[in-house]
């Protein structure tokens, strides 16, 4: 569903993969190693040369308003623009899905200055699938979260890659979730995308 070909940005090496549907891929590396960059390339964030495909169509004949909805950047800290929480969803708020991630419904009416970090972040992810995206990259998405939170967000957005046939790129600097997650796992090093053999996660 994805396909990214001879993609370069900065400095690194050209990077090519393809992310079928239903598939979560998740990156490794050390701080700094280019992950997030790699992510805002593929989201069209930043400049860089090369092309992202989404079901073999190009990004850049998409208006850039389309593309991201449809390939949809979460960063680590999400971004809020509007004081209060309900202000960023496009529609109603599945309560389910708040109760899912251990958030209180009544926190759509909070301003966003009362949410704690793990609040932003769960919002955050829970605002990025109110666009229904289909290819989802996600910026170590349970960086700020305890154990039992980390699991369920990992459950729903596993959930909502095969329900949707959607897929996702997944950076993440733990091994044991890379290992839960990833069919394929690969680690930025050096400038250069490689990928990682199971028992080197």
């Amino acid at each position: 569903m994805l396909r990214v070909s001879e993609l370069a940005f900065l400095d690194w090496e050209r990077v090519s993969l393809e992310v079928a549907a239903g598939e979560a891929l998740c990156i490794q590396g050390a701080s700094g190693s280019g992950k997030s960059l790699l992510l805002r390339a593929v989201a069209d964030l930043i400049p860089h040369e090369g092309e992202a495909y989404f079901e073999g169509k190009a990004c850049s004949e998409f208006s850039p308003t389309e593309w991201r909805r449809l390939v949809s950047f979460l960063a680590a800290e999400a971004l809020w623009w509007e004081d209060y929480v309900r202000d960023h969803f496009l529609g109603k708020v599945d309560a389910a899905r708040l109760e899912r991630l251990g958030l209180d419904p009544a926190c759509l009416d909070w301003e966003v200055s009362r949410l704690s970090m793990g609040e932003r972040q769960r919002l955050g992810l829970l605002r990025m699938l109110d666009q229904e995206p289909r290819v989802l990259l996600l910026d170590e998405p349970t960086s700020n979260l305890d154990e039992r939170t980390s699991e369920a967000v990992e459950v729903l957005l596993l959930e909502y890659i095969e329900k949707r046939g959607a897929c996702a790129v997944w950076v993440t600097h733990d091994g044991e979730q890379a290992k839960r997650i990833g069919k394929r796992v690969f680690r930025m090093k050096g400038k250069r995308l490689i990928e990682s053999r199971r028992d080197e996660v």
